[in-house]
């Protein structure tokens, strides 16, 4: 069986497929069942960042880890009140 990665067109196709499974997919889920996969993707991400943190900090404790998960999200909201990060182009520009 040839591998999909080797075929540019067939591995688009496949690229393709998934996304449109995926569309598909959500747009048969309730209102409830799209909010409870964000709060699920966000979980997700935390522990990511935790794990990260960890990581960059060389520590196995999570109470470290979360504090500097803590001050990453501090750094943003002050980079977000500053106006250097929105979420939406400005009125205007």
């Amino acid at each position: 069986m040839p591998n999909v990665h080797d075929d540019p067109a067939a591995l688009k196709a496949l690229q393709d497929d998934l996304y449109r499974e995926k569309v598909l997919r959500a747009r048969r889920m309730s209102v409830e069942e799209r909010l409870a996969e964000v709060f699920e993707l966000s979980n997700h991400q935390f522990g990511m960042m935790l794990a990260g943190a960890m990581h960059r900090m060389g520590t196995r404790d999570e109470a470290v880890g979360w504090q500097e998960v803590r001050r990453w999200m501090q750094r943003l909201d002050r980079v977000r009140d500053h106006g250097l990060y929105v979420t939406e182009k400005p009125a205007g520009k």
